[in-house]
């Protein structure tokens, strides 16, 4: 039986954020993740100015690949609205494996397939014992399942279904564009250059909706990647997305049982007009960390529910 203060489930932004806090605060912590790192991990990787802020470094310290933005063009059937802003993309399979390096915590692949509280320890599948618990594992997160179960009903209506991939692609057009309920999708589809030549491209809409009108998001995948043909964005390749989903932040959940705690895309935190999920995942692990080493509640104060206002005022 391995024994540590802190156990963090997931090594993605949420984890590893929160263990950097915690061990530049003196405290003892694991973190465990079911895959190695660095990982393929599907996301726009979309990023603000605010994501620098919280984690105090200038952009210019993080090492990977980093594509800034002056304008994002906002497409609205045949409108098209330019942006001015300051926003960046990066890869994940990049960005989580820095973030993950620099909180400089101890390191396990580990799938968790059982946890039990026993009195004042948490025992993850009779290998792991710890004071404090974190679910950071995103919307599959086993410490949500065990613990918060309620949540799942409480945001259920929040859903985002996806399709999505990312690959080496000579693009001429180093523009993002966003594309917004085409189609009658309630939702939006993107198209995300990044540095060292790769794309991202990828569709996003709530699953209650797509049911309700009897739609599938594969049938708007096909006909996003036909406009991203038609207007010589991609061409000439054969595109086949991933799917996965995750929450758009919802208006009650629980984040906090005892010393058990969810954090990230485990709690469901993406922004409810974007879906920006990077920047409320950073936040809340800090959050989680200053309550941990404060003995106070977790509270999820400062975490925006919007992205639209940091997009119009970056800074």
């Amino acid at each position: 039986m391995i024994n540590t203060e802190i156990l963090i489930i997931g090594g993605g932004p949420a984890g590893a954020v929160c263990a950097r806090e915690l061990i530049r605060s003196g405290k003892e912590v694991l973190i465990l993740d079911k895959d190695d790192f660095p990982r393929t991990k599907l996301c726009a990787g979309w990023i603000t100015p605010r994501v620098f802020r919280l984690l105090k470094i200038k952009p210019q310290a993080y090492t990977g690949g980093l594509l800034k933005f002056h304008k994002l063009y906002f497409h609205f059937g045949k409108r098209t609205v330019a942006v001015p802003t300051r926003q960046y993309s990066v890869r994940r399979y990049e960005f989580d494996q820095w973030l993950l390096q620099e909180s400089k915590a101890p390191f396990e692949k580990h799938l968790v397939k059982n946890i039990r509280k026993e009195k004042d320890l948490y025992i993850v599948d009779d290998s792991y014992a710890a004071r404090y618990l974190i679910g950071a594992g995103g919307s599959n997160d086993p410490v949500g399942r065990t613990f918060f179960p309620e949540n799942a009903a409480l945001r259920s209506a929040s859903q985002i279904v996806a399709l999505e991939t990312e690959f080496p692609y000579p693009y001429t057009d180093q523009r993002c564009h966003l594309w917004f309920y085409e189609n009658g999708l309630s939702g939006y589809s993107w198209y995300v250059p990044k540095a060292n030549g790769f794309i991202n491209i990828g569709i996003g809409a709530k699953q209650s909706d797509l049911k309700s009108k009897g739609e599938t998001i594969r049938e708007h995948w096909q006909l996003f990647t036909e406009k991203l043909a038609n207007q010589n964005l991609i061409t000439g390749v054969e595109i086949k997305p991933k799917g996965h989903h995750y929450f758009l932040r919802s208006a009650k959940f629980h984040s906090q049982k005892d010393r058990a705690f969810i954090i990230g895309d485990a709690l469901g935190l993406a922004t409810i007009d974007m879906g920006e999920g990077i920047a409320p995942s950073i936040r809340s692990g800090i959050l989680a960390a200053q309550a941990i080493v404060q003995g106070k509640n977790f509270k999820l104060s400062g975490v925006s529910r919007f992205s639209i206002p940091r997009i119009l005022f970056p800074f």
